[in-house]
């Protein structure tokens, strides 16, 4: 079964915040069997355009890393992150 993965390109702009929202989100990852694939680190943009951080979760399925977004426990996470960035978040099907 193909794996799903949740790929977040982040604009920090409150970095106190954004500390608080990565506990919760650490959190929610964990409790609906995610892991981080790629979490910030050295990135370079090659062609069009992206925030400078970049994360990259794995889950066992699409349909998990999709029901990782609504669950209770990210719910909680992205209510802690408003106003700490701007997020573009993608949920896709890969190997």
């Amino acid at each position: 079964m193909p794996y799903g993965y949740v790929i977040a390109n982040i604009q920090v702009t409150n970095p106190a915040q954004m500390e608080e929202y990565r506990k919760f989100s650490t959190a929610a990852v964990q409790a609906n069997g995610g892991e981080f694939i790629v979490r910030g680190g050295q990135q370079e943009v090659l062609e069009g355009s992206a925030h400078p951080r970049t994360v990259v979760l794995r889950f066992p399925s699409y349909a998990q890393a999709r029901a990782f977004y609504d669950s209770p426990e990210y719910r909680q996470a992205r209510e802690q992150r408003v106003g700490a960035g701007v997020f573009n978040l993608l949920c896709v099907e890969g190997v």
